[in-house]
């Protein structure tokens, strides 16, 4: 695939190093961000130009960026959330003019994802993220401290400290926000957003919850087909678009993935795609498995078939890994799980091309 790519966290925060992703066969991408600037600061273009100049020195190219986080004064509808806004359209211009076209988000009240093990065992003696419903029905204080004490040393997205050190506060703030007025506040930033990208080149992409239910009491507004034609209908343009996370939506058996693949890839809905497996359990936890499709319970081959039935040309990029062969780095992000994941995506990739009549 012309642009497969692979997530990294720059070489302060990472100890993947830009010559190891250069050496995976089949990766021409990068798929970066600024994670020291605060949330709802602007994006200065010089750091944006040396994360750049760094980038494409490796070899590699830097064109989707994930993630620019949103505020949540926007997501909780503030009076300040305006000031806010106006600082994100200042970083889609200033990543616009250094090449971006994609900007994954998304818009979950105060975690960006939860998981109750970031080291959970498997058989074949790897360690991978894992979720456990009844782990997160009450206070998400053990939570907290489960991933600051098992994070080995990294600061993972959506939790950093600064953030956390607010959350009984955020909580609060968040009292009377429910799935309806989330829906009108991610309506207010989007017509407010996407002229800016339509005039700057830039598509967005917002990530599905994950997992794909309410949790702590908090709304859930992207987590199934219906949520994003709802999405879909706030702002018709191509430039309000999805990440199309199979893991994301596979979490929730009743999402056929390779339908909304189709669906919305066909749509030009779905710039960002983030493949990767998972292995569900009978009570509707799940654990996050090797790519194959052996491995988990989302069939691989389908979803590739459905992005190449629908003509996909955007980008896509192995999602979580598990920790394999000695390797104790970023729970959900180390090199080699990722690494094989790219191969056995580009595998089928190759092979769905020439069942099809392609050779080239």
């Amino acid at each position: 695939m012309k642009n497969m790519g692979f997530r990294w966290y720059g070489k302060q925060n990472d100890s993947i190093k830009l010559r190891d992703i250069r050496q995976i066969p089949g990766t021409s991408q990068v798929v970066g961000a600024l994670f020291d600037i605060p949330v709802g600061e602007v994006w200065p273009k010089e750091r944006i130009a040396a994360l750049k100049k760094e980038v494409e020195a490796a070899g590699l190219k830097l064109e989707v960026i994930e993630s620019v986080n949103v505020h949540d004064d926007i997501k909780i509808g503030l009076p300040s959330r305006d000031r806010y806004i106006e600082n994100y359209q200042r970083t889609i211009e200033n990543l616009a003019a250094y090449g971006i076209k994609v900007i994954c988000y998304n818009f979950m009240p105060i975690f960006d994802w939860v998981r109750t093990d970031l080291h959970y065992p498997l058989a074949d003696g790897s360690t991978d993220l894992a979720f456990q419903h009844q782990l997160v029905e009450g206070s998400p204080a053990e939570i907290i401290r489960s991933v600051e004490e098992n994070s080995n040393g990294y600061v993972l997205p959506g939790w950093e400290p600064e953030r956390l050190a607010k959350v009984k506060h955020l909580f609060e703030a968040y009292e009377g926000v429910d799935e309806r007025r989330l829906r009108e506040n991610l309506k207010y930033f989007l017509d407010a957003i996407i002229p800016t990208c339509e005039k700057c080149g830039v598509r967005m992409a917002i990530h599905p919850d994950d997992p794909p239910r309410p949790l702590f009491g908090l709304p859930r507004i992207f987590k199934n087909r219906d949520d994003m034609l709802a999405i879909e209908r706030m702002h018709e343009s191509r430039y309000n678009g999805f990440t199309i996370c199979t893991g994301s939506l596979g979490e929730n058996p009743a999402n056929d993935v390779p339908a909304i693949i189709r669906e919305f890839v066909k749509k030009d809905r779905a710039p960002f795609i983030h493949a990767r497996n998972i292995k569900l359990m009978a009570n509707g936890d799940f654990y996050e498995s090797a790519h194959l499709s052996s491995e988990g319970s989302l069939d691989m081959y389908e979803i590739m078939r459905a992005l190449y039935e629908a003509h996909f040309d955007g980008y896509i990029r192995p999602d979580h890994g598990r920790n394999i062969w000695g390797e104790n780095g970023r729970p959900g992000y180390g090199l080699y799980d990722r690494a094989l994941g790219i191969s056995y995506l580009n595998g089928l990739w190759e092979a769905i091309q020439k069942g099809a009549g392609e050779r080239n």
